[in-house]
C-alpha cells in the first residue's frame, strides 16, 4: 500500500477529512479519507458483523473515499499513514438480548451501535452492572489517556455501584484521579496512564456493584461532562458506556 500523499485540488476543491465526518480530534481529524481507510475498515466488519454495516464506518468512508478519489485528490491505493500505522478495528460486547458494536480508526471511537440478539422466552435475562460497562470502556477506548472527565465520571460511577461517597484508597476512582493529575504534566500521550490501565478487570475492582439504570447514566454524563473542557461526552467513554449499559437493562426483566 502507498501513504497518502498531497495532491493538488482540482478546482480548488478540499479533501474530505476525518474531522468532517466523525467525531474526532488531533492529527487523525486532520487526515484525507483514503480509499485502502475504508477497505480496511469493511474488511474489519464483515470479520465480526458477517456483511457490512448499513450506515456504518466503512459506509461513510468509503462514500468520503470515493469523492476524494474522483476529486484527484487521493489515488486508489492511498492509505492514511495514521490509519496505516495504528490500524482500524470493529469490537463486540455482548449481554442478554443485545450486542453493542464499537468502530474505531487510529484508536478514535467513530460509531457505536447496537444490534438485537436472540434471547431464551420468558426473560430472567442478566441485567449488565456498573463495573462490566467499565470494562466495556477498556475495551472500546482503553488507550485513550485519562483526564479529568474521565476521574469524574469513574468517581460517580463508583459512588453509584457501591452506594457511598467515600472513595476508596486504591479503588478506581482513586486510580484515576491519581491517573488524571500524572498525565497533567505529561507531554508524551505514549507516557500517560490510558484508561485500559484503570479501568481493566474493573468488576473487580469495585468493593460492590449493581445494575446500571437510567438515573446511574445520568449522573456519571453529568460528571463527565461538568469536567470536560469541551462540555461534552467521549464517544464510547465511561458515560457513553453506562449509559449504553442503561438502555440494554431496560429491556432486562431484573
Amino acid at each position: 500500500m502507498s501513504q497518502e500523499q498531497p495532491r493538488r485540488a482540482q478546482g480548488g476543491q478540499d479533501p474530505i477529512k476525518y474531522g468532517d465526518v466523525f467525531n474526532v480530534s488531533g492529527e487523525l481529524a486532520q487526515k484525507t479519507v483514503a480509499p485502502e481507510d475504508a477497505a480496511m475498515m469493511q474488511s474489519a466488519e464483515t470479520r465480526v458483523l458477517g456483511h457490512t454495516q448499513p450506515g456504518g464506518a466503512a459506509a461513510v468512508m468509503q462514500s468520503a473515499a470515493t469523492r476524494n478519489e474522483r476529486s484527484g485528490l487521493v489515488g486508489h491505493c492511498d492509505v492514511n499513514d495514521v490509519t496505516g500505522d495504528q490500524g482500524v478495528t470493529v469490537t463486540e460486547m455482548n449481554v442478554p438480548g443485545r450486542r453493542i458494536i464499537t468502530e474505531a480508526v487510529a484508536g478514535q471511537v467513530v460509531e457505536t451501535f447496537v444490534e438485537p440478539t436472540p434471547v431464551q422466552p420468558g426473560g430472567g435475562g442478566v441485567a449488565v452492572t456498573i463495573g462490566e460497562a467499565l470494562e466495556a470502556t477498556a475495551r472500546t477506548v482503553g488507550e485513550k489517556p485519562v483526564e479529568q472527565s474521565d476521574a469524574a465520571a469513574i468517581q460517580a460511577a463508583e459512588v453509584r455501584a457501591t452506594g457511598s461517597n467515600v472513595i476508596t484508597p486504591g479503588g478506581l476512582a482513586a486510580m484515576a484521579q491519581s491517573a488524571a493529575a500524572y498525565n497533567e504534566g505529561c507531554v508524551r500521550d505514549e507516557d500517560k496512564v490510558k484508561l485500559s490501565d484503570v479501568l481493566r478487570d474493573a468488576t473487580a475492582k469495585l468493593p460492590a456493584d449493581k445494575a446500571a439504570t437510567r438515573e446511574d447514566a445520568e449522573g456519571v454524563m453529568s460528571a463527565e461532562m461538568r469536567n470536560s473542557p469541551n462540555v461534552g461526552n467521549t464517544p464510547g467513554g465511561v458515560a457513553a458506556s453506562v449509559a449504553a449499559a442503561a438502555r440494554l437493562n431496560q429491556n432486562v426483566n431484573l
